[in-house]
């Protein structure tokens, strides 16, 4: 049996970003979308891991406990209600980068010793990072501002500029939360660090 994320939500654009974070993470894994839990047929030979909005919890709770220990539910808020009844949450309208920290956290948690099969990250071979650009990444990522890393490297702030400009275009993004996975994935930085 494999496994496999669904999400359902009935947001699009949500559930599409959702999307994109969890493929990041979990590279190679299937990561299939329902805009509801009616149109979500399950696979026979797939384990489903659920990323779900709170008004499909409460359409269908019954499926949903059953399903507790795969299940996370994306919240507007909170989500006490939800952690109370033993569910873990995701705040839809945390940060990027808290919303990518806690999904990062729950991942650990769920493969504190990695997968079974390499994860492959979003740069291929030839766009490998150097040390420098590994170093200007850490310091984005730790929330530092091109001035702040220029100092702390004792670079110019030209220099820290024409880095980041590398590193996202070998990234192939410019988005934070993608960086943090990316860097977290290969060992730039940890999840304490984040």
């Amino acid at each position: 049996m494999r496994p496999q994320m669904v999400i359902i939500m009935e947001n699009t654009l949500s559930a599409m970003a959702l999307r994109t974070l969890l493929m990041d993470i979990a590279g190679g894994m299937e990561v299939v979308v329902y805009d509801s839990f009616k149109s979500y047929t399950p696979t026979e030979d797939a384990v489903p891991h659920f990323f779900v909005s709170s008004m499909t919890i409460f359409r269908n709770p019954d499926y949903f406990r059953q399903m507790m220990r795969r299940t996370i539910v994306v919240t507007e808020g909170s989500g006490s209600t939800f952690t109370q009844m033993g569910f873990r949450t995701l705040d839809a309208t945390s940060s990027e980068q808290d919303i990518v920290r806690a999904m990062l956290q729950m991942h650990h948690m769920g493969h504190p010793h990695g997968h079974p099969h390499p994860t492959p990250t979003s740069a291929d071979d030839s766009n490998d990072l150097s040390q420098r650009e590994r170093e200007v990444l850490k310091l984005m990522i730790k929330g530092r501002i091109n001035k702040e890393i220029a100092d702390e490297l004792h670079i110019s702030l030209s220099t820290v500029i024409f880095h980041r400009n590398n590193i996202c275009d070998k990234l192939n993004t410019r988005s934070i939360g993608r960086l943090t996975i990316y860097a977290v994935l290969n060992n730039i930085v940890s999840i304490a660090e984040i």
